[in-house]
């Protein structure tokens, strides 16, 4: 069993991302899911970002950090979209960290530090189309991951969605999830602490 607190994207704790924590809790791990938004959820991204907008992200890095503080060690720090800056931050900084899963959406390492932990395994997901993904920077910044970290994996699913892996959205992609979930789980038995 490997433990994960994974964090929510901009339309909050959706039905689909603790369905998504629950297929990994099938699997035999003990996932946490946070609430950064205290029960909030958006129809769009474009609301939920209105939100983050009002709340900053300096709000949600913290959020982020005060939801795992009490966890303990030997952590997996997971996180949908906007979910992955407190994951990503978490993974780069916080001693114990096992590793990171970022789905849909990277920021450069040097956000968090001179560069990723050569000994924090990371998986980083994300549509070759993804007009956020791929257009805002994010895949740039996977790459200069893997470029750099030795445990650095990056994979890209054929599609143009965002919120793929949320089964309670429109975006939501059976096939690509399906690879997901199984990637995941590979990367949450080999990292367990």
């Amino acid at each position: 069993m490997t433990r994960i607190v994974l964090f929510h994207h901009a339309q909050g704790l959706t039905p689909g991302v603790l369905a998504f924590a629950d297929r990994l809790r099938t699997a035999g791990h003990e996932v946490h899911t946070p609430d950064l938004f205290d029960g909030a959820t958006f129809g769009t991204i474009e609301a939920g970002m209105t939100h983050l907008g009002e709340l900053g992200f300096e709000e949600i890095m913290d959020r982020g950090a005060r939801a795992a503080e009490n966890l303990g060690g030997d952590l997996v720090f997971g996180g949908f979209s906007l979910g992955v800056v407190p994951a990503q931050m978490l993974a780069q900084t916080r001693p114990g960290a096992l590793g990171a899963v970022l789905c849909y959406s990277c920021v450069p390492a040097t956000e968090f530090g001179e560069a990723w932990p050569a000994g924090v395994p990371v998986q980083i997901h994300g549509m070759d189309a993804d007009p956020y993904f791929v257009g805002e920077g994010d895949l740039d910044a996977a790459r200069a991951i893997v470029d750099s970290a030795p445990l650095a994996e990056l994979f890209l699913y054929p599609g143009d969605q965002h919120y793929f892996a949320d089964s309670s959205l429109p975006s939501y992609d059976a096939a690509a999830t399906e690879l997901l979930v199984q990637r995941v789980s590979d990367f949450l038995a080999r990292v367990r602490g």
